[in-house]
């Protein structure tokens, strides 16, 4: 039955590729281990912890390592963003643009100029 309850928890981990993953189930008690490529990825899968289960829910045992603590995420530009835009994606504000500038300044010449398909690193703030 817990399992049911964090479904969407566990089909986020196989779409993000959760390395490692381990789920188990004791004593009405979901225990999901796995390592997340970023910290970005990992406050997804607690995003949804909680949507499933609430703030503090006590139902699940969640261990979820990081990959790479080096940066905050990855992320492949689509057509037509922009740097605010992943900003406010990724930190909530579009104004920390500049951060996602200064840490991709080796394929970034311009703030308002990204294309589509480059890989830019989200860093942590």
């Amino acid at each position: 039955m817990v399992r049911a309850k964090y479904q969407a928890v566990l089909d986020l981990g196989e779409k993000l590729n959760i390395q490692n993953g381990d789920v188990s189930e004791a004593n009405g008690v979901l225990t999901v281990k796995g390592t997340a490529a970023t910290q970005y990825e990992k406050n997804l899968i607690w995003d949804e912890i909680k949507a499933s289960g609430g703030e503090s829910p006590s139902d699940i045992v969640a261990d979820i390592a990081v990959a790479d603590s080096s940066i905050f995420a990855r992320h492949t530009v689509k057509s037509g963003e922009t740097l605010g835009a992943i900003a406010k994606q990724y930190y909530g504000s579009a104004g920390k643009y500049n951060a996602i500038f200064k840490a991709n300044t080796d394929i970034l010449k311009n703030p308002d100029v990204i294309h589509p398909d480059q890989e830019l690193i989200i860093p942590n703030l």
